[in-house]
């Protein structure tokens, strides 16, 4: 950025010096003599968008590290509750229960609520693959950012999960019997989602379809500044409130995993310290045709089916003009460019 000034600026006064009026100066190290205080380094940093290597770097990892953390928080909060409800059942790890059900669902509504604010004016606060893969299909989300994305968002899982382990891998030891005994679904089940015994197949996906399109209508309409949007910054409100509801209503029979970075990075990290591969290969590899594609098949019917009725923004992949209106707009274009008449008389 030049320093130097074009036009004559009268003398500052002796008030406008002593507040650090900055006179006409032909290069930055004169600017540092023209206040008094700062250094070259200092002020020169209130002039560049990178003042150093570091903030050139982070330029480009911000938004997926937002997204790490964002989905690392979620875990914490929500594989902690888990641990500290379910464990403390156990009178080998505590005397009483701490925590019920409804404990649960408070526990992830706040790590989900508490995800997207650390993210949200960031990153988007996706935190779940299925809302990025939804958000690049239907809206204008690039593609280019979708594998950072998602990889973040999995390795927060993981990260959140292992942190929740070493806090409870005690009480875990005595739940199982031992640092050696791991089971499952048993503890495995307080990081990832495995469905009640008496749901099938077709069932438990389906439940897990519904919970991800209903998230996904509510997140929509959260966004849609043509309908009843939040005002600033209690986004993470409403998203509380939603996944308390989803939880408390559809949480039963398959855990409501609608996230799969939320199943699969935990999942992951079960295998890592001891449960080893029944993680992936329970009930015919449910890990993958429920908590991961069940949530991003809802995902893309929610948003399509919210697109489809009620939204006209047009970074919509379903409000695209079509060929007849296209034509119609070059037109308008063409009209409008069309010379005036010239003379007192036009029309």
């Amino acid at each position: 950025m030049s320093m130097r000034s074009t036009s004559k600026r009268s003398p500052p006064s002796p008030d406008a010096k002593d507040a650090g009026y900055i006179e006409d100066v032909d290069s930055p190290s004169q600017l540092s003599h023209s206040i008094n205080g700062p250094t070259d380094e200092e002020l020169l940093a209130h002039y560049t968008k990178y003042p150093n290597r570091w903030s050139r770097i982070r330029e480009h990892i911000r938004e997926p590290a937002a997204e790490f953390f964002g989905v690392m928080i979620l875990i914490i909060f929500g594989a902690g509750v888990d641990c500290q409800t379910q464990l403390s059942k156990n009178t080998k790890v505590a005397s009483m229960v701490y925590g019920d059900y409804l404990s649960l669902n408070f526990g992830w509504a706040v790590g989900t609520a508490l995800g997207v604010w650390v993210s949200g004016g960031i990153s988007g606060g996706h935190i779940n693959p299925a809302v990025t893969i939804a958000m690049a299909t239907f809206r204008d989300f690039p593609w280019r950012k979708v594998p950072a994305y998602i990889f973040a968002q999995v390795m927060g899982g993981l990260c959140g999960a292992g942190i929740i382990y070493a806090n409870y891998i005690h009480a875990i030891d005595l739940v199982e019997g031992g640092r050696h005994i791991r089971t499952v679904p048993g503890t495995a089940g307080l990081f990832s989602t495995y469905a009640l015994p008496y749901m099938t197949s077709v069932s438990a996906w389906f439940d897990e379809f519904l919970g991800t399109a209903v998230l996904l209508v509510v997140v929509c309409a959260m966004g849609d500044a043509r309908n009843g949007p939040p005002p600033p910054g209690l986004a993470p409100l409403v998203l509380f409130i939603m996944i308390l509801g989803i939880g408390a209503s559809l949480g039963m029979q398959t855990g409501y995993a609608i996230n799969p970075a939320r199943d699969l990075g935990p999942r992951i990290l079960t295998a890592m310290v001891g449960y080893g591969a029944p993680v992936f290969t329970f009930r015919s590899h449910y890990w993958l045709w429920c908590p991961v594609i069940a949530p991003i098949v809802g995902a893309l019917f929610g948003t399509f089916a919210y697109d489809l009725l009620f939204y006209t923004g047009a970074e919509s992949l379903l409000n695209r003009p079509n060929k007849r209106a296209r034509e119609l707009g070059e037109r308008a274009k063409n009209a409008e460019r069309r010379p005036l008449p010239a003379g007192p008389n036009m029309v």
